[in-house]
């Protein structure tokens, strides 16, 4: 999900009154949930769980076991420092270790429990497996996510300044919405998975991504991968709720052509993003002396997000294979 997701999620937990239980609730709830996502600074890393993003920091050993302690220590560090400096607190509140401690970790939980329902999946099990986990249950930016959290957050906000009432009801109350949100949408792409398996084409894949609409989002992009080629494929409940609709033949995804195996032998950008690609596919054009492979994703090979998710390859070929001469 997006960083706005969230910090409007820890946020969110902060204003149902999480944040008054120790100084620096709310700066731990948000920062948190956004902690994971430091992956993204350290691709050069050598070791490949912390390089993969949505790997290791995302995973249930690093980002929700070990990094929670660590930025509560930074916090509480922080606030140590600023006690010295003599700095007052409008809060009011005192300094609660364990408190704090305990809003990083559940800070932490929302971000991978979040990034687990996009077809871009997460390493829940990293670094001893390499599986990637998914439930196609959102769009990688929902604006009704935003927008039942953004609610909560500002009615929240507002009931606390009036102090009329519990003000944290409504960010629970938006909480609430986006679980039951979530729900629903895993449930239809269980429901587009079954059409593709009972209806027709009647596939028997090995692996099935049900990617959901940014705004309408009931309706699914399925594609899948059986017996190495790809098919495509849409779905809407609501206008048919056992059947796929504009579904296309399957096209074999080439993987285990010779081209593509030297390609990924001879380029490590090619061998990264195949640890990351879980329904790759290769391209073989030839021209002149020169043989390209192109290899992307299936997930995202239609639409605008097509020429981000791919890796191109060129190869010289033999004097005998050259057409150029």
């Amino acid at each position: 999900m997006d960083n706005i997701t969230h910090s409007l999620t820890g946020w969110a937990l902060a204003e149902t009154g999480l944040k008054r239980r120790t100084r620096k609730g709310l700066a731990a709830c948000v920062l948190a949930a956004n902690m994971p996502d430091i992956d993204v600074f350290f691709g050069w890393a050598p070791w490949a769980p912390l390089a993969m993003h949505r790997g290791f920091t995302h995973g249930l050993v690093g980002g929700v076991l070990v990094m929670p302690p660590l930025l509560a220590g930074l916090l509480w560090l922080l606030d140590r420092w600023q006690v010295k400096r003599g700095a007052t607190f409008a809060s009011g509140l005192e300094m609660r270790p364990w408190w704090l401690l305990a809003l990083c970790y559940l800070g932490a939980l929302t971000h991978p429990l979040l990034d687990l329902q996009n077809t871009y999946a997460v390493q829940l099990l990293s670094p001893t497996s390499t599986r990637w986990f998914h439930t196609d249950g959102l769009f990688i930016v929902s604006p009704w996510l935003l927008a039942m959290l953004g609610a909560g957050i500002f009615l929240a906000r507002r009931r606390a300044k009036a102090g009329t009432g519990f003000a944290g009801r409504a960010a629970i109350a938006g909480l609430a919405g986006v679980i039951l949100f979530i729900g629903a949408n895993i449930g239809i792409s269980q429901m587009a998975g079954a059409a593709l398996r009972n209806a027709p084409p009647r596939a028997h894949p090995d692996r099935v991504f049900a990617s959901p609409g940014p705004l309408a989002f009931w309706r699914r992009e399925v594609v899948w991968r059986a017996n190495g080629a790809l098919g495509y494929a849409n779905y809407d409940p609501l206008s048919a709720p056992g059947t796929l609709s504009d579904v296309l033949a399957p096209e074999p995804d080439n993987m285990e052509r010779p081209e593509v195996r030297r390609a990924i032998a001879a380029s490590g950008e090619l061998r990264d993003f195949l640890d990351w690609s879980q329904m790759p596919f290769a391209r073989i054009s030839r021209e002149g002396c020169t043989e390209t492979v192109t290899v992307g994703d299936g997930r995202y090979a239609r639409g605008g997000f097509a020429d981000g998710f791919r890796v191109e390859v060129e190869l010289p070929l033999s004097e005998g294979r050259c057409s150029g001469r």
